[in-house]
């Protein structure tokens, strides 16, 4: 572990230790607050979830008094925390919470999310738009886009999913005729967003987006009204967790990793050529330099998002094939990005070794076989996961649709499993094969992704921490 020291005065009640005692990796960490607080600072231990959710619904209903809430439901267990908690704090006829299915969401996601938070006496207003999503286009400095379904940029998809956000909860939000005059917009935010959008340099593109989706003009009039109201800004992850499965939340919601807005979007890496730049054979060289007779590296001919210094980059990604020891595969996995700068990826590729060089692509737009592939991978790796109870020692999994063949059958894609470990997503790692994640499950999802879902050739698993590599591959 890192140095660490504690400090005490010699006869004032002073301590100090130069460490993280809070972050999960300090071992007895809450031990050393415990006894700071309890034994030392003599404080006691009667301040409880019911406190907080009280204190919660009273702040609600002061602020709002006798006006009307609107909630924009994303699926993710903070909104759904925050739609749940208003609906209790100002009876349902006051509250309006809506929830747009961008056609980009997880397998049945939308309907699941729709019928637990009805049952729990939300008055939910769902609209499917994925027809809407798909055929739509925007304007990047003046010029239209493509169709979202044609689009290969990861930004024109990203941006092309927030405008058509805005306007479809635009319109939604003015069918609703709601009495503007005294309507707050209750949010999600958690206490991490708010030290995350505090500091531009750390949220990056992470933030925009996600204020991105929800920046209607009502939403802007409201804001600048000071009616923005966000009763759970000072809970984190976990409290909000908790205080999910006290309100009558389903397990599963209260446990469902972060989903990025964008959605399966930025999980599907389009694109209508392979990436090959004047310098591909000399990296590709570079990296045989790495290979032995028990496994080869190879160059993939696509790019993913990373993040190297202080910038973003957007580079090559690299495959490991052949006879796997994962504490050597993630030995790899961090040697490589160091050495070669141009990639900022590694990924082990199971089954049969991989000779090279890999320089053919499978064409990819986000069309509707596209998207549904990578869902149901989605839906396999949750399952099993879920299946075995290892979940909640990963804090996200994301499925990555690749269009790299690895076969001679045209049409093929891959799909890559990306796992991240973190307490605050600035960084992380991936976890471990026999550690976090058993190697019989994850074989077993392997296996069971190339049976069930057509058009999948490979399966990989992302080896690189982040940095080099960023949590999404877009």
């Amino acid at each position: 572990g890192e140095l660490t020291s504690g400090i005490q005065h010699i006869s004032k009640p002073l301590y100090g230790v130069q460490f993280h005692p809070e972050v999960d990796l300090t071992i007895h960490g809450k031990d050393i607050f415990k006894n700071f607080l309890f034994k030392i600072a003599d404080l006691t231990q009667n301040y409880s979830m019911e406190n907080r959710e009280e204190k919660a619904i009273a702040e609600i209903r002061e602020k709002i008094g006798d006006g009307h809430a609107l909630v924009l439901v994303s699926g993710g267990v903070d909104s759904s925390v925050a739609a749940v908690l208003v609906t209790k704090a100002l009876g349902q006829e006051k509250v309006w919470a809506l929830h747009v299915d961008h056609g980009l969401m997880r397998d049945k996601e939308s309907q699941k999310v729709e019928k637990s938070l009805k049952k729990l006496g939300v008055r939910l207003i769902s609209i499917n738009a994925a027809k809407e999503f798909a055929q739509s286009t925007t304007k990047i400095d003046g010029v239209t886009t493509n169709r979202l379904d044609e689009a290969i940029q990861p930004e024109e998809k990203r941006k092309i999913i927030g405008d058509t956000f805005m306007k479809i909860q635009e319109q939604e939000i003015a069918k609703l005729n709601l009495p503007i005059k005294d309507v707050y917009l209750v949010q999600g935010t958690l206490r991490p967003d708010l030290i995350e959008s505090a500091s531009t340099h750390i949220s990056g593109t992470a933030n925009v987006i996600k204020t991105h989706h929800n920046d209607t003009q009502l939403v802007r009039e409201l804001r600048a009204a000071g009616r923005v109201i966000e009763p759970l800004s000072d809970y984190h992850k976990d409290e909000v967790r908790q205080l999910g499965k006290m309100l009558g939340l389903p397990k599963k919601m209260v446990w469902r990793h972060p989903f990025p807005g964008p959605g399966l979007a930025i999980r599907i890496l389009c694109t209508d050529k392979p990436y090959i730049t004047d310098r591909f054979e000399a990296i590709n060289e570079k990296l045989r330099t790495f290979s032995t007779d028990d496994y080869k590296l190879t160059l993939l001919p696509i790019q993913s998002v990373g993040v190297q210094g202080d910038g973003r980059t957007y580079s090559y990604a690299a495959a490991i094939s052949g006879k796997c020891s994962w504490k050597k595969m993630f030995e790899l996995a961090k040697i490589i990005p160091r050495e070669i700068h141009e990639l900022n990826r590694v990924v082990y590729v199971f089954g049969e070794q991989i000779e090279g060089p890999v320089k053919t692509i499978t064409p990819t737009t986000l069309q509707p076989d596209v998207i549904e592939q990578v869902r149901q991978a989605d839906r396999i790796v949750n399952e099993e996961l879920e299946a075995a109870k290892v979940m909640s020692n990963i804090s996200q999994v994301s499925i990555v649709s690749v269009p790299v063949p690895f076969s001679d059958k045209p049409g093929d894609r891959s799909i890559v499993i990306r796992t991240i470990i973190t307490n605050d997503f600035m960084t992380g790692v991936p976890a471990t094969p026999g550690v976090e994640i058993p190697k019989a499950v994850l074989n077993k999802i392997v296996k069971k992704i190339l049976k069930e879902v057509p058009g999948v050739s490979r399966v990989a698993y992302d080896l690189t921490a982040k940095p080099p590599a960023t949590t999404e591959w877009e």
